[in-house]
């Protein structure tokens, strides 16, 4: 009985907190007109971070925290090891929503991202071009006689989720079904938007965790060659690279960090191209511009838009004074459109010379592991595509997610033809 009670407070605790913090919301953008709280908010977030980056060179968050749109200065937080993504005293994530390294600063960062990079090596990216290329090949081949198909769900999911499991060496179906698990907690990184929200996301995290763990200790009785395997090896206690309590969490963010990005690379780009019918028609007469219009739309519409980083110490930044644990918000998808970087920045180029500014994969230590292998997904699809089908059009009304920190289609019907 006082168990139920106990859960029955924590329920009515975090329902309070939950609605509450809707209301506050509601607030910061209907009667106090900030600017940062609109991005929950808003479609098009792109007005927004211009009106940000007019304001100056920071805004206040409703939090009192800080956000920043302006190129310079969002480098140089990222680049500073001034600046972290958790403050240093901070208690441990929540074991369902840590994400390893990317939740963590020097030395642990370090250590963990050091166990990961080899799976990112360019020999690598030499074996998963060939299957990249034979995935997009029959993803399409199955949507072509059909001539009418949602992007999403016949190609941008699939895609990654056929790289991660030969990634970490999983078969399909189990694959699949982790994918799912991550895309539900990949959802929530903005906040619950409901009751219902919070339970299914808890429930994905556990089902998650719970599977994770059985092909870890599979791979424990029986070893393959696969990233889960190798990092298994490397696992124990006091100075060994891995604990057993950190495998999870690393499998778990190289699962959603490798869905999410390239789900939303691959999506913003067709839909930017859709958008610009000339920039279509220049990929279809040189499908080898594939990769241009890779790093322009991480310039014009990036799937991670915004981030943050927490000061240690009192700084100073653009002569802004930042005081020791003060947050902030790098604003990428603002910063990737600031006109003293970029011509004409409102426009979507695929050959303009400056889209290798952008800072859609962070930057400094915390520069994305995965980036090579996102570009190499989203280039050979986008090439692939032009050359399969270059009278693709529309076919109904893109439907997009929250874009307060991934942007990305979440449907996008296409005709081929």
């Amino acid at each position: 009985m006082v168990v139920r009670a106990e859960q029955l407070r924590r329920g009515v605790r975090f329902a309070a907190d939950l609605y509450g913090g809707k209301a506050r919301g509601l607030l910061d953008v209907h009667v106090r007109r900030n600017d940062f709280a609109r991005l929950r908010s808003v479609v098009d977030p792109y007005p927004v971070y211009e009106q940000i980056r007019t304001a100056g060179s920071f805004v206040v968050t409703p939090t009192g925290h800080l956000a920043s749109a302006d190129h310079a200065i969002c480098d140089e937080v990222l680049r500073s090891r001034r600046f972290g993504v958790a403050p240093e005293s901070s208690a441990p994530v929540d074991q369902a929503f840590d994400r390893s390294f990317l939740t963590r600063n020097p030395p642990d960062h370090t250590r963990l991202r050091r166990l990961a990079a080899p799976a990112f090596a360019p020999s690598r990216l030499a074996d998963f071009r060939v299957m990249v290329e034979t995935t997009v090949t029959r993803l399409l081949d199955d949507v072509a006689a059909a001539g009418t198909f949602d992007l999403v769900p016949s190609l941008t999911s699939p895609l990654p989720v056929a790289v991660i499991n030969e990634l970490l060496g999983l078969p399909e179906r189990e694959g699949t079904t982790l994918a799912a698990y991550g895309a539900v907690l990949g959802d929530a990184a903005p906040g619950f938007r409901s009751l219902r929200h919070a339970q299914q996301v808890m429930v994905a995290a556990d089902k998650l965790t719970r599977l994770l763990d059985q092909i870890i200790d599979e791979r424990r009785r029986e070893p393959r060659d696969d990233l889960i395997s190798a990092l298994v090896a490397a696992e124990g206690d006091g100075d060994a690279p891995i604990r057993a309590d950190e495998l999870v969490p690393l499998c778990r963010m190289l699962l959603i960090a490798g869905f999410e990005t390239t789900v939303g690379l691959i999506g913003n780009a067709v839909d930017t191209l859709l958008d610009h019918p000339d920039q279509w028609a220049l990929l279809v007469a040189d499908p080898e511009l594939a990769g241009a219009v890779v790093q322009e739309t991480l310039r014009f519409d990036p799937p991670v838009q915004r981030t943050g980083r927490v000061s240690f110490d009192e700084t100073e930044v653009a002569g802004r004074p930042i005081a020791a644990g003060q947050w902030v918000n790098v604003l990428i998808g603002g910063a990737n459109r600031d006109p003293a970087v970029f011509r004409d920045p409102a426009a979507f180029d695929i050959t303009r010379t400056d889209a290798g500014e952008h800072l859609a994969f962070s930057s400094g230590i915390h520069h994305c592991i995965g980036r090579p292998l996102a570009e190499l997904e989203a280039t050979i699809t986008l090439r692939v595509l032009a050359e399969r089908m270059p009278s693709l059009r529309r076919a109904g009304r893109v439907r997009r997610g929250n874009a307060t920190l991934v942007r990305m289609p979440l449907s996008l019907p296409v005709r081929a033809h």
